[in-house]
């Protein structure tokens, strides 16, 4: 009697102390204009596009096209990267790997300005990643020669996405092959950045404070954001070596600029700059379009089993050599 009287107590206490935590969180709230700054970005955005990162060849000199050479190379890229096709024979056909309707790539290329953008990459002007310095030229040359030689001898050697620790989410946030949504959440000191693919939660406060010491680093980086008038800037520094935006490093300097165009577009523009992996910083455009779209949840840990087969396939392969 005595271990359920003290259960109730307990539980009746935690319903007290849920109900005061809402009264302070209702009596503490920000209105919303004050919390969205001066241009508001709060909503949920989609970023699906089938604009590529680089330039094609086929677009060399031009940063737009018509809508009509957009529509034709759409067909082609559609059918080209189709999962159901079943020509080339039965590995080609195994490595599509999930049915084509799982995937959300967009279905037209990013419009800015009116015009159909035939890279996300804006400057350098044509459209392509700069080139990497000769140090980080070796050092991802020695990082292929390793992964040759130790691709699964433990979790370690397969990629952040297969132990799903970081993905397109970014920063930068890129498209990717499927949930390519992000919600913003804004207050009076910070602006959270809920990113679909993988859940990730970016906090980035905007009080002024300083990145932390060199040595504290994070997949994502440490964040520090400020108004600009209606854009948002935001400073992210202190990336881990593995962090590895397109080939960089640790020392990469990311800026991004989030600025609201009109009632349903974001435009998205960040900038890369490592003077250690690449010879310039570059720069990219990824528009966004505000949507009712849910967000679903992406439990990639919940048991991760693929990480496993994948380690048990390469015990068999060694087995059998």
């Amino acid at each position: 009697m005595a271990r359920a009287t003290d259960k109730m107590i307990a539980t009746v206490f935690r319903c007290l102390l849920m109900l005061a935590f809402a009264a302070l969180a209702a009596a503490t709230r920000v209105p919303l204009a004050a919390q969205s700054g001066p241009g508001s970005l709060e909503g949920t955005w989609s970023f699906s596009t089938l604009t590529p990162l680089e330039r094609p060849a086929e677009f060399a000199g031009r940063a737009t096209i018509t809508d009509a050479e957009a529509a034709a190379w759409v067909a082609q890229s559609l059918e080209r990267n189709n999962r159901d096709r079943r020509d080339g024979g039965a590995g080609v056909d195994v490595a599509r790997a999930v049915n084509d309707y799982w995937f959300d790539r967009g279905e037209n290329l990013a419009l800015n300005r009116g015009r159909r953008m035939t890279s996300l990459i804006v400057d350098p002007p044509d459209g392509r990643l700069p080139s990497m310095t000769a140090d980080a030229q070796k050092r991802l040359a020695a990082g292929n020669t390793d992964n040759r030689a130790h691709p699964a001898d433990g979790p370690e050697n397969r990629s952040l996405q297969e132990r799903c620790l970081s993905f397109n989410a970014g920063p930068p946030m890129l498209p990717g092959p499927y949930n390519n949504i992000v919600r913003i959440f804004e207050t009076a000191g910070f602006v959270v950045i809920v990113n679909e693919m993988i859940h990730d939660a970016r906090v980035v406060p905007l009080d002024g404070r300083p990145h932390p010491p060199a040595g504290i680093r994070r997949w994502q980086g440490e964040s520090r954001g400020r108004w600009e008038g209606a854009t948002l800037v935001i400073d992210t520094t202190n990336f881990t070596a593995n962090s590895n935006v397109r080939g960089g490093d640790e020392q990469l300097r990311l800026t991004e600029r989030l600025t609201r165009a009109d009632p349903r577009t974001l435009h998205y523009e960040f900038t890369v700059d490592d003077p250690t992996a690449f010879t310039r910083a570059w720069t990219g455009l990824l528009p966004m379009t505000l949507t009712t779209e849910p967000m679903f949840e992406y439990a990639c840990h919940e048991g991760n089993h693929a990480l496993m087969d994948i380690l048990r396939g390469a015990r068999y392969e060694e087995a059998h050599r």
